[in-house]
Parts: structure tokens; C-alpha cells; sequence
């Protein structure tokens, strides 16, 4: 085992520290990994502020649900070869037993709601042991900053597979953060006939057609009303209801985006009387975990240019400022034990 290292620990809303970390031995069936970098997205914002909905976090955590790292040992059970990869891994705990779970929709397990970072340890510390079915593993070559922004990335995987785009549609994304530029790399691959991207900040436009957009709007823009799919990703009602507004008769839309509590809804009767194809996630299954690992490691998806920030776990504080900051200067936001 490696020497001690620290852990950020949050005891409850708004109070935190960091202690002393002491890597856990694996179990049967479990896997140490050494962590290379944790990413911080608005959901460990509201583990912190105390604003996660009941039963969706569990104090004291360390958190930590985006992140990457090398496999350092195994428990009983455990391929040996797996000791001294690069890995990711799936945040959901699910069952295994269930029919969701034997239906492949482990974000739906029965069993109850358990996720790395929220409600089990996280990997905002130098280790994270967790169970090796999760794992997912990279290329040797594998860019260990970038990988670890695929936890967000497969979440978009998600959206993207259920959205089935197919090549030469007219595609677009609502939402220029790093849900919605995932989303563009995404759908780019799928060969469109179009990608129109449409957020509240100018400033994103080159990046967005970096990542492959051919067209580029604000919201008060006049938009359009005729595509095929579109996959919203900014987490607003307005969004939504921009996004369905993208659509033709019979589209596609894919929800990923979560609003605060009491946000108006889309319109019932426009969705029907359009006949609206309307999906909706919220994390990742297996399919999207193994999808989006393919299309990293066949240099499709290249989330190294959202990344703004690199800090050490005791500036936890910091950077949880700054994604809360608004500052179009902060993009990802990356913690390094």
C-alpha cells in the first residue's frame, strides 16, 4: 500500500476539512485505485451548500463522482491484469438482481439509490476503493486529465443513444457548458447534416464550432423550428422549452439538464399535438460508460480543452467558488490529490 494521503470530507452543509487518508484494501471483488484527478460539477456544489434532494446524499462524504485514475491492487476474484491500467468508473452502486438491473438500466436499480461520491465514498482523495465490475479501462497512452471528464461525458452518451440521431439529420444542442460541448462532440461523430449550438454566450461560439457546430446561436436569436433531434444540456425550463421549440413535427428530444425545484414544465399539448418524442436522463448505464470510452479512445472526443482549472484538495474551498463563480473564464474544474 502507498503512504497516507489526505481526503477532503464534507461534514455537512457549508462545513468541511481535510483528514488523513488511508487507502482501503480491496474486498473480494473490489479494486484500489490511485487517483489522478477528480472533476467538480454543480451537483458536489449542492452536496456541499445542503441543496441535494433528500435520500441523494449522505453525510459526512467525501465526494467526488468525476474522476480518473490507475489501478494500484485487486481483491479475491479480480483479474490480476487489471493492477497498473488506467480506469474510470461508473458511479451508480446498483444491485446486479433487479430487472432493471438485468435490463441493463442500472441508474433505475430498485434496490435504491447508491452513487460514488454522494452517498459512498468518493474520489476526492488519494485512493477510491470500489467495486471492479464498474471499471472501465483506457488505452495505455490514455490522457489521464482528460479521462477524468468522462463521468460527464457519459451522461451525454446516454442522451446521445437515446436521441439515435442518424447520419445526415439535422441535429442541436441547447446548453454551451461542458454537458453541452460533450454533446456536440457526440453528435458530431454521427456525421449531420447540420449542428446548430444555442446558449446565452456568445463567447462559447468558436469553441462549439471547434468541437464541430456549422452554426451558432444566443437564445434571443431568431432560431429555427425544423430539426430533427435535439439534446438540451443547460438544466433551465427556459432551455427545455427552447429546445422543444428546435424541433419538427415527430422530433427528438433528450432532457438532461435538471432545473430547480418548481420550474414550469413543457407545454403537454405542444408535445402532443406535435407529437414530440421525449426522453430524459439522469445519469449513465454500462452502455453509455463502454460508448463513451470507445469514442475516447478512438480520439473522438476530446474533453482536455474544457478544462480551466487544476488545484490541489486543500483549495476544495476555492473551487467550489469557482463553479458557482459564473466567471465565463472557469470551465472544468479539477481537483489533484
Amino acid at each position: 500500500m502507498s503512504a497516507p494521503s489526505q481526503a477532503v470530507v464534507i461534514e455537512g452543509p457549508g462545513a468541511h476539512r481535510l483528514v488523513p487518508h488511508e487507502p482501503a484494501a480491496p474486498a473480494a471483488g473490489e479494486a484500489l485505485v490511485r487517483v489522478h484527478a477528480s472533476g467538480i460539477c454543480g451537483s458536489d456544489r449542492e452536496v456541499y451548500q445542503g441543496n441535494r434532494p433528500e435520500g441523494y446524499v449522505r453525510y459526512p462524504l467525501t465526494p467526488g463522482h468525476e474522476w480518473s485514475g490507475t489501478v494500484e491492487a485487486v481483491g479475491a476474484g479480480v483479474p490480476r491484469g487489471l493492477v497498473g491500467r488506467k480506469v474510470v468508473g461508473e458511479g451508480f452502486r446498483n444491485c446486479q438482481v433487479c430487472d432493471r438491473c438485468h435490463a441493463g438500466e442500472t441508474t433505475l436499480c430498485t434496490a435504491g439509490y447508491e452513487e460514488t461520491g454522494f452517498t459512498q465514498p468518493g474520489a476526492m482523495a488519494g485512493t477510491l476503493t470500489l467495486p471492479a465490475r464498474l471499471l472501465h479501462v483506457l488505452p495505455d497512452d490514455a490522457d489521464l486529465t482528460a479521462a477524468a471528464l468522462l463521468e460527464p461525458a457519459a451522461c451525454i452518451a446516454a442522451a446521445a443513444l437515446k436521441a439515435d440521431a442518424r447520419p445526415g439529420e439535422r441535429v442541436a444542442v441547447v446548453g454551451t457548458g461542458t454537458l453541452g460541448m460533450f454533446a456536440v462532440q457526440f453528435l458530431r461523430a454521427g456525421s449531420p447534416s447540420e449542428l446548430l449550438v444555442v446558449g446565452t454566450r456568445p463567447d462559447r461560439e468558436e469553441l462549439s464550432r471547434t468541437f464541430g457546430a456549422t452554426d451558432f446561436r444566443t437564445r434571443d436569436q431568431e432560431l429555427p423550428d425544423d430539426f430533427d433531434v435535439v439534446i438540451e444540456t443547460a438544466g433551465s425550463a427556459t432551455a427545455a422549452t427552447t429546445a422543444a421549440s428546435l424541433l419538427r413535427r415527430g422530433g427528438r428530444l433528450v432532457l438532461t439538464g435538471i432545473p430547480a425545484a418548481g420550474a414550469e414544465g413543457l407545454d403537454p399539448t405542444d408535445l402532443v399535438v406535435r407529437q414530440l418524442e421525449v426522453h430524459t436522463v439522469f445519469g449513465a448505464p454500462p452502455q453509455a460508460w463502454a460508448h463513451t470510452v470507445r469514442v475516447f479512445g478512438a480520439g473522438l472526443l476530446d474533453p482536455l480543452p474544457l478544462v480551466t482549472h487544476e488545484l490541489p484538495l486543500d483549495e476544495f474551498a476555492h473551487a467550489i467558488e469557482l463553479v458557482g463563480s459564473g466567471d465565463p473564464k472557469v470551465g472544468k474544474v479539477l481537483l489533484r490529490p
